[in-house]
């Protein structure tokens, strides 16, 4: 008879935010690297972590990082990309992401995916993949190269849905790009998707968020806004309760006064994440055929002036929530983590501290300072 060794931690002294309310006086017990039952007295045999009244929450989810400290994954689809872009989200109290391609050519996203695919049973923290584009709008392409948006043909995107299925966890399209069967393909897939880089209107994003995508990318930013005539997709969004409202809250991609509108009219749907180029800043300057861009005033910028990518962590949109939205602690941290969850579809697997959920958790004192995260 074989012995099971049970590897129990005791978390203590901790204001636990446990993705839906803030608990005072209890230990969190994690068993063989999941969340057990809370409770008032440390269970024998269990190691003690103290964090001496600092606060406790899930391990923020950021679903849209490009890069890491140095390489980015768009132009280095690697192991070593996805190493980069994992330490540098651990080391910035994310616990969870999904490794983002932009717009790429067709042999590029399978290599993506199989990268992905294998990285994932090593490092169980990278959920999948965002694959941005390439199906988007010339128009409002962004910093995606135009030469490479392209529609989709019936047989590459269900070579991509393929290759892809359950690695790619989000597809950000311009759904006017596609057919009605190429809409169906995705929306059978059961991939989450989100509209952006687009051109459609109020009405047409109505028609799109009826299908069943609630999600967009990155709000406000490519994509049409709302007029007191025509409302565009940010008048559609703010007009339907059931769409989940991503934001990059580095007070560059909108202004801190367009955020907070926006959290009057979204509430529970309003999510943050990074679009990172790079973590840290400590990428000054990167240059690739398809980017050029310099940290301009804490902003990575191209040789125009525009924004190309944002600077900012998951760490640095809490601390903007709290700082310029006003909300609670408790709801910045739900913004990162729990309301992710529920936005991608996950939240009966990460996003909370609830029993049978992942022990990776982030502590942090109460000026949002010192980070710190725990992986059990």
């Amino acid at each position: 008879m074989h012995k099971v060794n049970i590897m129990l931690h005791a978390i203590v002294n901790g204001v636990i935010y446990n993705g839906e309310q803030v608990i005072h006086d209890r230990i969190i017990v994690v068993e063989n690297g999941m969340i057990g039952e809370s409770t008032d007295r440390v269970p024998i045999g269990a190691t003690v972590m103290d964090v001496e009244g600092k606060n406790i929450a899930p391990a923020f989810i950021d679903i849209q990082p490009n890069g890491g400290y140095d390489l980015y994954f768009s132009k280095e689809v690697s192991e070593a990309a996805l190493d980069d872009m994992y330490q540098a989200c651990i080391d910035h109290a994310t616990g969870f992401l999904l490794p983002t391609l932009i717009s790429s050519e067709f042999e590029t996203i399978l290599k993506a995916i199989e990268v992905v695919k294998q990285y994932r049973q090593k490092q169980p923290g990278v959920l999948g993949m965002h694959l941005e584009g390439p199906f988007l709008n010339v128009e409002r392409r962004g910093a995606h190269p135009a030469h490479i948006i392209r529609k989709p043909t019936n047989e590459e995107l269900q070579a991509i849905l393929n290759a892809g299925a359950d690695v790619i966890k989000m597809i950000t399209i311009a759904p006017e790009c596609f057919t009605e069967a190429q809409l169906q393909m995705l929306l059978d897939s059961n991939i989450n998707i989100s509209i952006g880089h687009t051109t459609v209107n109020y009405d047409q994003a109505q028609y799109y968020f009826s299908k069943g995508i609630s999600l967009v990318t990155h709000l406000y930013n490519a994509m049409n806004q709302m007029g007191h005539r025509e409302c565009g997709l940010v008048g559609a969004v703010f007009d339907n309760d059931t769409v989940y409202a991503p934001l990059i809250l580095d007070g560059g991609h909108c202004h801190y006064a367009a955020a907070r509108i926006a959290y009057k009219q979204k509430g529970d749907k309003l999510i943050l994440l990074s679009d990172a180029s790079f973590l840290g800043r400590k990428k000054q300057r990167f240059d690739w055929e398809h980017l050029s861009i310099t940290i301009i005033d804490g902003f990575y910028r191209d040789a125009y002036g525009n924004l190309g990518g944002a600077a900012i962590s998951m760490v640095d949109a809490v601390r903007n929530a709290v700082t310029h939205l006003h909300v609670s602690i408790q709801e910045a941290v739900e913004m990162s983590s729990s309301r992710v969850a529920k936005a991608i579809r996950m939240n009966d697997k990460l996003g909370y501290i609830k029993p049978g959920y992942p022990a990776r958790l982030v502590c942090f004192d109460n000026h949002l300072q010192n980070f710190k995260t725990i992986i059990l």
